[in-house]
């Protein structure tokens, strides 16, 4: 009996696709699919309130500005976004990372993606990157996520303050938002006190050990971040760059009719800013548009104005940042798997 000489056939040369990479490119799809729902949800709420002041007052509000007004606004975001990205590369040197400038730059921008995702999701992703490229535990890079935010809080509430001071009007809540603002960026540049926090959270819950476990090996690293030749430039990078914003506003008032002063403006900017991170909503969404109205209609401005005016600061400011880490982050997630 003869044996039949055909070969089984052999493997396919490609396997299926793991589920657990299936998986990753859900989560990744979900992440970049929040900010467009929340931008969705923005613009029903902006359409809802356009309809009640009445389209024809709106739409007149917003043919006053053309590209050269448009394009001053994006500039001036820009300033702002470029300062933080610097302080970001300040903050990488320092703690020795060997990253570029470039680098760095990527990294910051990219994270704009995640900016409206549930639990920023956006420093999340930059210390992924950081990770994969320098090998460094997220352990290692927390502190560079924590003094980010703290040097945000204190160049911001240092603006209000100012603001408030030569504006010679007060703003409901502000000094306590102010003062907030301070302790919370005081605490996290104080290592030890954020040491002892953590310990005393540990004490009184006694569960998450693992969590305050790493707060306290950041808040030792931090130490690395308290000396003046850090922290000066640090906070002088986000006062540039948040006062150019608020230099945005109240241009944009001003061509709008609605002005009311630089002072004045910057306040109402950064107030609604930070009040609108209160509220702990993804980007502040919501809350910053609703206190940013309210406050230009107590100063006297017409809702037809003030609705106009705090869209546009909006699209130009927190949009504009989502727009621009959604063209850099697939690049720096590319470059950052080559790694």
């Amino acid at each position: 009996m003869m044996m039949s000489s055909a070969k089984p056939d052999p493997k396919p040369a490609i396997a299926p696709q793991p589920a657990a990479a299936h998986a990753a490119v859900e989560r990744r799809w979900r992440g970049m699919v929040v900010p467009g729902g929340l931008f969705l949800l923005m613009i029903a709420g902006i359409i809802a309130m356009a309809a009640g002041v009445g389209w024809e007052e709106t739409r007149t509000q917003l043919s006053r500005l053309g590209w050269s007004e448009v394009t001053a606004l994006l500039a001036l975001s820009l300033v702002n976004y470029l300062m933080r990205g610097l302080r970001w590369h300040l903050f990488t040197r320092r703690l020795g990372l060997g990253t570029g400038l470039v680098q760095d730059m990527r990294h910051f921008l990219g994270g704009f993606a995640m900016s409206v995702t549930p639990g920023r999701l956006g420093e999340l992703v930059r210390m992924r990157w950081l990770r994969r490229e320098t090998g460094r535990p997220f352990e290692q890079t927390a502190p560079l996520v924590l003094m980010d935010r703290a040097a945000d809080l204190v160049a911001m509430a240092m603006i209000l303050a100012l603001a408030l001071g030569f504006a010679a009007v007060g703003i409901t809540g502000a000094m306590p938002v102010a003062a907030l603002a301070l302790a919370g960026g005081f605490v996290a540049t104080r290592p030890r006190l954020l040491g002892g926090l953590a310990d005393l959270g540990y004490r009184l819950t006694g569960r998450a050990p693992r969590l305050f476990a790493r707060v306290r090996t950041a808040a030792r690293a931090l130490g690395q971040f308290s000396s003046p030749q850090v922290l000066v430039p640090a906070i002088a990078l986000g006062l540039v760059g948040w006062a150019a914003e608020g230099w945005a506003f109240d241009l944009l008032l001003g061509w709008l009719g609605a002005e009311v002063g630089f002072a004045k403006a910057l306040a109402i900017f950064v107030f609604a800013t930070l009040a609108g991170g209160l509220t702990g909503a993804p980007g502040g969404v919501g809350g910053a548009e609703a206190a940013m109205v309210g406050l230009l209609m107590l100063e006297g401005v017409p809702l037809e104005v003030s609705l106009p005016a705090t869209i546009i600061i909006r699209v130009t400011t927190l949009w504009f940042a989502i727009a621009i880490g959604l063209v850099v982050f697939p690049i720096a997630e590319r470059l950052s798997g080559k790694a």
